[in-house]
């Protein structure tokens, strides 16, 4: 999914102030909005069991927070 995708994502939950936000943070918004925890991109990334995150592959690229 690309920026713009994302950012058009987070705005269907509601998110505010998307053109600001960094990738990270604009995921993070999508993960608590869907209930889920907002992980994207944290130090324990690499010992994460969530196989079936639609962010997975860009997580393990992503810098720690």
């Amino acid at each position: 999914m690309n920026l713009q995708q994302i950012k058009e994502k987070a705005q269907t939950f509601g998110l505010q102030g998307v053109n600001k936000m960094r990738k990270a943070d604009l995921v993070r918004g999508i993960q608590q909005a869907e209930g889920n925890s907002p992980c994207y991109g944290a130090a324990w990334r690499a010992e994460c069991n969530e196989l079936g995150c639609c962010w997975r592959e860009d997580c393990l690229k992503e810098k720690t927070l």
